[in-house]
This record gives structure tokens, sequence and C-alpha cells, in this order.
């Protein structure tokens, strides 16, 4: 994994340089670099702005909090959230360096402005820029290089991806797949099921598989999931809890500004940028030519809704098998799940947050009686449970905060 995460930057850098000397490399950089305000009153500018920062980001698809929780519960992952926003926009501005360089040379051969031969999408990748380096002076070794890194890319977050979601479903049923190999072998076939969808969007048609994938099961929806996670953490859980749960684990207390980001700019934030979306949607076409059948969309709606539906299934169900009143039963639904370790010296009555029974904890594990003024964590501990009831994908690892925390600081 180091391997695949490094070499495209070295690959990037000797693409870079040598498309800085190629004819027409300036043109490409000015066409990068000067913005045109005009396109600051387009709708549709800010909504794939706001989106391209969630996708870059790996923000609400589990893949941060699932690398997260593996660290130590001291770990000051407040560092490396700041680390990883810098560097992952960095990347983000140094790769734009090394296509529009390229680009501004094919434009230039060809005779034509910039906007004319770049392209979005999965045409930038694999037509324009393959197009662009056909015409470079020894073509085949430049062209090895490119998708040598765009095959370290795609690895590097093949890994990321599936543990994210090994680890969620670990989490989920720890007594069959924590024994032997039964891990292992459930990430085996979890990639095999990948790479079979895979081969379909390599076939003779496969664009229009993969343009279904991409536009919809990658889709907007996750600006929702983001919004249902900031209501969780922010009102659910309890804004202040969570904070003082930060201080518990690094030793001090980050800035109170985010707090309010916590409560009310990132969720709202999140809500603007899905609604403009949703004013801008349009059915998805391929080149602007052709229109997807209703069946095919009909799919693709089907793969958007499942990354947002489980939350109102989940919440109803939990309402369902509460008893009392409704406001009564909504209040248990919503209420923090936690342990005697969890709680803090200002939990004013622990017996209505204590729920020691509760499914989704691992009953293997002893339960701490002591106040949370006397518990002693080690530094370097492994083996010690979250102290935060929300979240259940670190109860068998180091079960830090670090994960929740890498995706709101991005």
């Amino acid at each position: 994994m180091y391997f695949t995460a490094t070499s495209p930057y070295i690959l990037m850098t000797v693409l870079l340089i040598r498309g800085a000397t190629l004819d027409g490399a300036i043109d490409g950089i000015k066409f990068y670099l000067i913005p045109t305000w005009e396109r600051l009153g387009d709708v549709q500018v800010w909504v794939d702005a706001g989106t391209q920062i969630f996708f870059s980001y790996s923000i609400s698809l589990g893949a941060l909090t699932a690398l997260g929780s593996y660290n130590k519960f001291h770990h000051n992952s407040w560092r490396d959230s700041i680390i990883f926003a810098c560097a992952n926009s960095g990347t983000s501005i140094f790769a734009g360096f090394v296509i529009f360089c390229v680009l501004g040379f094919m434009a230039k051969e060809q005779g034509v402005e910039v906007k004319d031969v770049a392209e979005s999408g999965p045409g930038l990748a694999f037509i324009a820029y393959p197009k662009a380096v056909q015409q470079m002076p020894v073509a085949p070794l430049w062209s090895i290089l490119f998708f040598f890194m765009v095959i370290l890319l795609g690895l590097d977050s093949q890994f990321v991806g599936v543990e994210g979601f090994a680890t969620a479903i670990t989490d989920l049923f720890p007594k069959v797949l924590r024994r032997g190999y039964n891990r292992e072998i459930f990430v085996a076939c979890t990639c095999m099921v990948s790479f079979l969808i895979g081969l379909s969007m390599v076939t003779e048609g496969g664009m229009y598989v993969f343009l279904l994938f991409d536009f919809y099961s990658g889709s907007r929806i996750i600006l929702l999931v983001a919004f249902f996670e900031c209501i969780a953490v922010g009102y659910c859980y309890g804004v202040d809890r969570f904070y003082d749960n930060i201080e518990m684990m690094y030793g001090f207390r980050i800035s109170p500004v985010i707090k309010w980001c916590w409560l009310i700019v990132t969720p709202l934030f999140n809500l603007v940028i899905f609604f403009m979306s949703a004013y801008t949607y349009s059915e998805l076409t391929y080149n602007r030519v052709y229109s997807y059948p209703k069946w095919a969309i009909a799919i693709g709606w089907i793969m958007a809704c499942s990354s947002i539906v489980m939350v109102p299934i989940i919440f109803f169900w939990r309402l369902f098998r509460s008893s009392g009143t409704l406001m009564e039963r909504i209040r248990m639904t919503i209420k923090p799940k936690l342990r005697r370790h969890q709680l803090r010296e200002q939990d004013t009555d622990p017996d209505e947050l204590i729920s020691e029974t509760d499914e989704y904890y691992d009953h293997e594990e002893a339960v701490v009686s002591a106040p949370i003024s006397e518990i002693k964590v080690p530094l370097n501990s492994s083996s010690h449970s979250i102290p935060l009831g929300v979240s259940t994908s670190s109860v068998a690892r180091s079960g830090s905060f670090n994960s929740v925390m890498y995706e709101s600081a991005c």
C-alpha cells in the first residue's frame, strides 16, 4: 500500500517535467490557473465543487472511519486531519498542472483552444490525455508511465474501499468473521464480486455501465448521508459530550469553532449543496447524445437510494422495538448508548445513559464500573473500548475517535 500510495507522485513529477517542456504547455497552464469569473454564477459549478470535495476526501464513505479506528487511543488525529486535507488538495492542484501541460500541447498541435480539447469525467483520463500522449516523442514510454500511474491509483483506492466495507461488516458480525480466516475469505469474495461487476465495464458497451454507476451509485445522495452523520453526532450524541471525549483522547481541547461547524455550518452546507444538486438535476446522457432508457434510470436511482435508505429503516425499526409513548420511544431511539467508563463527571443521571446490554456491543468485553475520573487509559494501549457510544467500528480494535475526526476536519 505504501508503494501504491507514493509511486504516483514520482510518476506525476516525471510527467510534469516532460509536459512542461512541450510547445504550448504554457497555454494549458494559463487555461488551468486563470479563472472565468462568470462561471461563479452557475449553480452547477458550486454543486460540482462541493461534491468533488466529498469524493476526493472520501467523506461519509466509511473508508476514513475504518482506517481511523485502527489508531491508538491517544493518537493525534487532529494533526493527521489537517495534513490529510492539505496533502489531498495539494495533490489535486499538482495533478492539474500535469494534465493541462499536455492538453496545452495537444491544443497547439491541433490549432484549437485548450477548452476544445479538455474533457471532464472519464473522457479526460482515457480519451483526451492518451490522445495527447500519442503526439509526444517516445509516446510508448509516456503511455506506459501514465497508465501505470492510473493502475496504482486504482489499486490504492480499492484497498481503502474494500477495507472500509469489510471493517463495517466484520463489526456487525464479529463472532462469525473474527474466527480463523473467515475475514480473509470474506474480503476475497468481496474482491471477486467487485471484479465481476467491473468486467461489465470493459465490454463494448462498458462505458454506458460505468457512467451509470458513476452518476448514481457515487451520487450526491452522499451529502444527505453526511447531513445525518452531523445530526447524529451534534444533536443526538451531543456536541459537548463529543467535544469532551475528544479532549479525553488528545489531552487538549481543540478550537471551539469546530463545535459550531458540527452543529450548524457543516449540516447547512450539506443541505444547501444537496438541494442545489436536486435543482440542477438532469437525467444521465452519454456524450450529450444518447439518453438512457427509463429502466436504466430506475436501476441508477435504486443504487443511489441504497446509500441512505438504511437510516430511516433502522430508525423506525428501533422505534418499533421500544416501549412507551411515542415521545418516549423517540427519546429512547436517539439516546446515546454508553457504558460506565464512557460517562463524564458532569453526567448527572448516568442510569439514563448506560445501556450495557445493547446489541451493538461485544458482550465478551469487561465492563469498567469505576468513575471516569479514576480510569487511566495507557498511552499505547490497543485493547480498550471506544469512549463514544454512537460508533461501533472500533470496538475490537483501538477504539479512538480518529475515524470521526478525519471526516469532521475535512
